[in-house]
């Protein structure tokens, strides 16, 4: 193993940071979900594989749940409470156990797709174990260990504000970085961020696409870049309507102007499927007679957006040519091009894999697609499929809210929009994911939202139900 001072550095300031805002691991680890392209440390037992400093959070949380007094009636009170703990658990051995016996029981029946190191290119090979049955399984692993205990850590009152604050950390690093990297590419200053870019992955960090810079802040690549700004806009958004805070309301628009120039096709097609819901959710605040201010303001947004489109059209119809041009390359000709064509191939030799093993599945880390759902259902299999869907409804689940305490509307918006945040990372996955694990921030939301739910059930029920939550609704009469 080799570590990466600047890595370490990035981890004690993150841990200060973290501090700062009440909470040092707790914060810090979710903060840590920003800076997709530092590596704590090079493991070249395994392939040369580059732990991201994330991992170093998870395991000290972890290992500080090992040292508790009262562990087992910690956990005995965990999955008591929440039932659906079970099942993240028995998808960690049904995982370990398959990453162990399927590469090996089917080697050689199916395909595989592998990344070539030398060659820089992702190859297809005879189904075999692989350094990634080891690392993945390893990830996936230590996300729901990690998800054990914050569900444990968050049953003392008060860290429900930490994670929050972490929370918001994690949105305005994205939009600081984010702008950053623009303007520096802007001027002609490169990549500013190359320093701390630890990781031995592929870097396409300095590229341009239908001439415009791809903003990648801190991730290896622009794809990276704008899954993760939706999923913040989406916590950001929700935080919006549900309270009206003011800094929820500009990181949304920064990060909205974010994703709109990241030239990122996974954004922009998450970006469509995020606007198609909020435009229910505006139709049933309709069919209700009121709607919440910050969607009138985003109304009101579009509609000025538009008027400066058609007076720019008015005054030079070629001045828009090179959005037309982006427009074409990112989303028109995407399925037709090199990329789009081969990631159709993988998700079709990954479903084909599903067959080949009888519905048992490769093993975690086996191979790689472009859909998370098809990567959970070549490597995982059926059983682990409907594990791993179970959980999903569980964090997807809107709450009993009419025994929810309506007064403490911050613990209801963080609930509300962690959850969104959850749920727009796996859509963006879903659109162009390789792997089976969804990923940290899935877990760290799934304890958030179930902690969440143990406070708002705390306090007795309103005598009412639970009125509507919103940002100061407008009343249409």
């Amino acid at each position: 193993m080799q570590p990466s001072l600047i890595g370490l550095a990035v981890c004690g300031g993150l841990l200060l940071t973290g501090w700062m805002l009440g909470a040092p691991l707790i914060v810090g680890l979710i903060l840590s979900l920003a800076f997709g392209s530092t590596a704590v440390a090079t493991l070249g037992a395994v392939g040369g594989s580059s732990p991201l400093i994330y991992m170093v959070f998870a395991v000290v949380l972890v290992g500080s749940l090992l040292l508790r007094r009262h562990l087992w009636e910690e956990l005995c009170t965990l999955f008591t409470r929440h039932p659906v703990a079970w099942f993240p658990l028995g998808l960690a051995v049904y995982a370990v156990a398959g990453a162990m016996l399927m590469p090996r029981l089917f080697a050689g029946r199916t395909g595989a797709f592998v990344s070539d190191r030398e060659q820089g290119l992702i190859v297809e090979v005879p189904l075999q174990a692989v350094a990634g049955n080891i690392t993945q399984t390893a990830y996936f692993c230590l996300g729901i260990f990690t998800f054990m205990a914050l569900g444990i850590a968050l049953a003392k009152p008060g860290l429900l504000k930490a994670v929050r604050n972490g929370f918001f950390a994690w949105t305005t690093v994205i939009v600081v970085t984010g702008f950053a990297d623009l303007g520096s590419k802007f001027v002609g200053a490169g990549d500013i961020f190359l320093p701390i870019r630890t990781a031995t992955f592929a870097m396409l960090t300095d590229t341009e696409h239908g001439g415009f810079f791809r903003i990648a802040g801190l991730y290896s690549e622009a794809s990276a870049f704008g899954g993760s700004a939706l999923a913040a806009l989406a916590f950001s958004f929700l935080y919006w309507t549900r309270t009206g805070s003011r800094f929820a309301a500009i990181l949304s628009l920064g990060l909205l102007t974010l994703i709109a120039l990241s030239t990122s096709t996974t954004a922009y097609a998450g970006l469509t499927c995020l606007t198609l819901v909020a435009g229910l959710a505006v139709v049933g605040d309709l069919a209700r007679g009121r709607i919440a201010r910050p969607y009138l303001l985003l109304g009101g947004l579009v509609v000025v957006g538009i008027t400066v489109v058609l007076a720019v059209l008015v005054w030079d119809k070629n001045a828009l040519q090179a959005f037309e041009q982006l427009f074409k390359t990112t989303i028109l000709d995407k399925s037709n091009s090199a990329s789009g064509v081969e990631r159709a191939f993988w998700n079709q030799r990954s479903l084909q894999s599903v067959l080949d093993t009888s519905g048992l599945g490769i093993g975690l880390g086996s191979s790689r697609s472009s859909n998370w759902v098809i990567a959970v259902l070549s490597q995982l299999g059926i059983v682990g499929t409907l594990l791993m869907g179970r959980i999903v409804l569980a964090l997807m689940w809107a709450g009993n809210r009419a025994a929810w305490d309506a007064s403490d509307r911050d613990t209801i918006a963080l609930h509300d929009a962690v959850r969104a945040a959850a749920a727009t990372s796996l859509l963006t996955s879903t659109i162009a994911g390789g792997a089976a694990d969804p990923g940290l921030l899935f877990f760290v939301a799934l304890a958030t939202v179930l902690a969440c739910r143990d406070v708002l059930t705390a306090a007795p029920a309103p005598a009412h139900g639970l009125p509507a939550v919103g940002a100061r609704p407008v009343v249409l009469t």
